[in-house]
């Protein structure tokens, strides 16, 4: 069950530093440095995105797709494809979120490049 769900809006550009990090707006940061968020690949209008869940958010997923009425199988290729595509992190004390190399590759972030973090309510 989500206690408190942060609500996420705006949009913001920034740059990834050589690194591969990106700094994230203090009110989106979680209370914690400690705190693991989730980072799920997708595609979002054709364009490749790398979501990013709370953990308590990334856990209601799963109990979603048990509650539907989808074929046993059918849950099970689900819950295997949101494990599959998604990594746990931290957002580092200064607030910065290091994505992937691989993950940052294949969507075409590069060191230096733009990036968008875009608010979508309970997840960035």
């Amino acid at each position: 069950m989500v206690t408190s769900t942060k609500v996420h809006e705006s949009h913001f550009d920034y740059k990834m530093d050589p690194k591969s990090r990106v700094s994230i707006p203090v009110d989106w940061r979680p209370e914690t440095e400690e705190t693991p968020i989730r980072l799920q690949l997708s595609k979002e209008h054709e364009l490749p995105v790398i979501k990013v869940f709370s953990e308590e958010e990334f856990d209601q997923k799963f109990v979603e797709v048990e509650k539907s009425n989808l074929l046993p199988v059918q849950k099970q290729q689900i819950v295997g494809h949101l494990r599959t595509m998604s990594k746990k992190v931290t957002i580092s004390s200064q607030g910065k979120l290091t994505v992937p190399k691989d993950w940052a590759e294949k969507i075409g972030l590069q060191p230096e490049g733009q990036v968008i973090l875009a608010g979508r309510g309970p997840f960035y």
